[in-house]
């Protein structure tokens, strides 16, 4: 089997979006549009992956760190066959098959693509065109084929004739080739007459008549080629997206009270038997147990929550960590590397930041939780805050085993409290406390009898 290697098309600007942001970086369902072409291509297990960068690159570089990418330079767009020619140097000498891409795909399927490659290698053709049809076909290029159905040309919209656009079936941007075949056929692409850029499509007519050829692979359901080139084209992409993720969800089990107000993200798995009620927002890579329960007005990114928790109305989570059987909000906000043991509470109003709640704690009111570390069977009290930022750098609080934390405290860090320990409400503790210590940080109060009539009786006379 030939070796496999992918290029992303992500050089151009996007000038419709009107936009200060480069197109294949507007987000899609919490993740930047070129993430899910990279997902979908994923599963093909390419040896290399390129990514052919142009307009604001270093941004784009930086919003895909961490992947096992490859980026190469297009600082002038000329084309999409002037872009893969700027990958001649970093693929010299590779003679597998291509597969390339458009960045602004973001439906685009893993099973679209697997089968695309599979019909290359199936007819040993030197490119395989994916396509599709349209009821309206404006925009697109189209397929040219001869009388006995074979693939002759692609010709752009703005150069085709008007019998030429009647034609229904679009070229949807996506192509395999065998790479020695197709660099040697792109240098001798001329430039577009009308706008004088080098077309990757004129490869088709340039390959059509060596031996192997060209073929097409047509896909069922045109959505899945969809590109995006203005905010109104975004917006149904998201429209559809979301669409087919209820799809998917109902199907697996779980119930959405209202499947047009789920706006869920594709690579979001839900367990069978949990409950969505509408208006509820799931993004990213998150990952939901059986059986739980998420309430109106939640926004969830990139999270795993755990089976049978609820989570009340309003609450924000985000790249977080939910146990089973735990109980959030309403109104609470759980920020990066948050993480609930199981069966604990977080309750209305209160932020959890790069903390741990251990088993069976609870965080029930008006809290702040920063760089801390809560043990089990800890109760925390109404208005508590780890103060966690000294002006200069942030510090750890430690909580351990069966706490008891009173109302209005305020915690100190770097401070740890011992199991069993008691603080008693308004203290502000900046020492640590032993275990099975009962601790007091407050002023000792004074009544004064009589006191207030006189105050009261000063300020009248001023």
């Amino acid at each position: 089997m030939n070796e496999l290697c992918t290029v992303i098309l992500a050089a151009g600007q996007g000038t419709r979006m009107r936009s200060k942001l480069p197109k294949v970086l507007h987000p899609v369902a919490g993740l930047p549009m070129i993430a899910h072409v990279i997902e979908a291509c994923r599963p093909l297990c390419a040896t290399r992956t390129l990514v052919i960068a142009g307009h604001q690159a270093d941004r784009v570089k930086q919003a895909l760190a961490g992947e096992a990418l490859e980026f190469v330079s297009q600082p002038d767009q000329r084309g999409t066959a002037h872009a893969l020619l700027q990958t001649t140097e970093a693929l010299a000498g590779f003679d597998g098959d291509l597969l390339v891409v458009s960045g602004d795909t973001p439906l685009l399927t893993s099973q679209t693509l697997a089968d695309l490659l599979w019909s290359h290698r199936e007819t040993h053709a030197l490119a395989t065109v994916l396509t599709t049809e349209l009821p309206d076909p404006t925009g697109y290029g189209r397929v040219i084929r001869s009388a006995t159905g074979a693939v002759l040309r692609i010709v752009e919209e703005l150069e085709a004739t008007q019998q030429e656009r009647q034609i229904r079936e679009i070229n949807a941007g996506v192509y395999c080739f065998a790479a020695q075949a197709l660099f040697l056929a792109i240098q001798s692409i001329r430039p577009s007459a009308v706008k004088g850029e080098l077309y990757l499509p004129d490869a088709i007519a340039l390959l059509r008549d060596r031996d192997g050829g060209v073929q097409a692979h047509r896909v069922d359901d045109p959505d899945e080629v969809r590109g995006v080139n203005t905010r109104a084209e975004l917006a149904d992409i998201h429209r559809i997206l979301w669409r087919k993720s209820a799809e998917r969800l109902l199907a697996e089990g779980v119930t959405l009270l209202d499947p047009e107000r789920a706006y869920i993200g594709p690579l979001v798995r839900i367990g069978s038997d949990s409950i969505l009620y509408p208006n509820v927002i799931i993004e990213g890579q998150t990952v939901i147990g059986e059986g739980a329960t998420i309430y109106s007005g939640c926004r969830i990114r990139d999270s795993t929550i755990g089976d049978d928790s609820v989570i009340l109305d309003g609450c924000v989570i985000q790249e977080s960590q939910i146990g089973s059987g735990c109980h959030v909000g309403p109104y609470a906000h759980l920020r990066p590397e948050a993480q609930l043991r199981q069966h604990a509470k977080v309750g209305n109003f209160v932020e959890i930041k790069k903390s741990i709640v251990g088993e069976g704690s609870k965080v029930p009111h008006l809290s702040y939780i920063g760089d801390t570390a809560i043990g089990e069977r800890v109760n925390v009290g109404a208005g508590t805050i780890t103060c966690n930022y000294d002006g200069f750098a942030k510090h750890r609080t430690v909580i351990e085993d069966d706490v008891f934390v009173g109302s209005d405290v305020i915690l100190v860090a770097p401070v740890s409290v011992g199991r069993g320990a008691i603080i008693a409400a308004g203290s502000t503790i900046t020492e640590n406390v032993p275990p099975d210590a009962l601790a007091f940080g407050r002023a000792r109060q004074v009544n004064q009898s009589g006191s207030a009539s006189v105050f009261r009786s000063n300020h009248r006379k001023e």
